[in-house]
């Protein structure tokens, strides 16, 4: 496994990457755009003599135009060869080096030649073939820079995008681990301390703390079923709302402080609906995961805690609102990602488990907006036609 520290860097490796391929690009586009410059002048310049030459009454001007135009020609390094009607090579400029005329390595040439362009007959000097300016060949290569750049940014953009996956997936599990040690440590610090309590007083009646041990037991096989419900598909029966949320306000409701920095804990149900096709066991894990953050925004300063539960259209709906202190704006995006928390030995896995649950397992949607004061998460979940009727 890749250590922490090389996965923090790799941002930071593909951006320097992705500049110096991006700069070798810009750098030869400007290379080959000031040689397509410095050729268009040229060009401009040759036509211009050329034209003049042409239009210049004196005998000769012709005569020098076209030699203007042969030294154009090998100035500009245009490969080109003259053959008569009987297919000999009359003229050749710009041949690669080693060619003799007439050899059958300089036909070779010409045939490549005749590939690239149509050769062009005239009348009583014969046929003229030739080919590109050099300059098509640096366009040819930055094409080819060009299709390299893009693959290496698409190999760099996939394999930022698996370090980013992997980096996630490690926090995702290290979150987990910890939420499972979380989520078994109350019972288990439980049953510890009736174990140590009948060690120092064994004449303690059984009566007494039996229903305490039946209770922390059902909390551990509550916590073991949540996990084995994951990675499986999800549950698909009747689940009241109402009665879900009863169950997990009366598990909190114990466990919140009631002297220093009270905190009231409030539900508004019309009975034990609305009623939803789900996994009670993974409805009410998420709804444990909202209301536990609530209760933490709470923590040290005390406060209200209202949870709602109605039908509003097509869904039904579940509201948490405190009156804490809020999630700084900065931060609203991040709420729902695996390990982002503000809370001191928090493991930031609450939300986006109870995201996962609402979202993907029951198609529903859990969203979180700001109160005044304090925050809102709303948990919906679409009702099926006729069991609310």
């Amino acid at each position: 496994m890749r250590s922490d520290a090389v996965r923090r860097s790799g941002p930071a490796v593909v951006v320097l990457v992705a500049f110096l391929f991006g700069a070798l690009s810009v750098g030869t586009a400007w290379v080959v755009a000031r040689h397509l410059r410095e050729d268009a002048r040229e060009t401009s310049r040759l036509f211009g003599r050329v034209f003049g030459g042409l239009n210049d009454p004196s005998p000769d001007a012709a005569t020098a135009a076209l030699f203007d135009i042969a030294a154009q020609v090998r100035a500009f390094r245009i490969p080109i060869a003259v053959t008569d009607s009987a297919g000999r090579i009359t003229a050749s400029e710009n041949e690669p080096a080693g060619l003799a005329r007439d050899s059958a390595h300089l036909r070779v040439w010409i045939a490549e030649l005749d590939a690239v362009n149509a050769p062009i007959v005239e009348p009583g000097i014969g046929t003229i073939h030739y080919g590109t300016l050099p300059i098509s060949h640096r366009l040819t290569t930055l094409g080819l820079l060009e299709g390299v750049v893009l693959v290496a940014l698409g190999v760099l953009a996939v394999w930022a995008y698996r370090e980013r996956v992997g980096a996630v997936r490690d926090r995702l599990w290290v979150a987990m681990a910890r939420e499972s040690a979380h989520q078994l440590g109350t019972p288990l610090m439980s049953l510890t301390g009736w174990v140590a309590r009948l060690r120092e007083r064994p004449e303690t009646p059984s009566t007494e703390i039996v229903g305490h041990l039946q209770a922390d037991v059902e909390r551990l096989e509550r916590v073991a079923r949540r996990f084995e419900r994951i990675g499986r598909p999800p549950r698909r029966e009747p689940v009241g709302l109402g009665s879900a949320a009863e169950r997990v306000v009366a598990y909190f409701r114990p466990r919140l402080p009631t002297r220093a920095n009270p905190v009231a804990l409030n539900l508004v149900a019309a009975g034990p609906g609305p009623t939803v096709l789900g996994d009670p066991v993974l409805i009410e894990w998420a709804l444990e995961a909202i209301i536990k953050n609530a209760v933490d925004a709470l923590s040290g300063r005390g406060g209200r805690l209202d949870v709602q539960v109605e039908i509003a259209g097509s869904v039904a709906r579940v509201s948490v609102h405190d009156d804490g202190p809020g999630i700084p704006a900065g931060r609203r995006s991040l709420v729902f990602e695996p390990g982002e928390t503000s809370k001191p030995g928090g493991w930031g896995l609450g939300l986006p488990l109870a995201r996962r649950i609402v979202e993907q397992q029951h198609r529903g949607r859990l969203h979180y907006s700001p109160g005044n004061p304090g925050s809102v998460f709303v948990l919906e979940f679409p009702l099926e036609p006729g069991m609310n009727a």
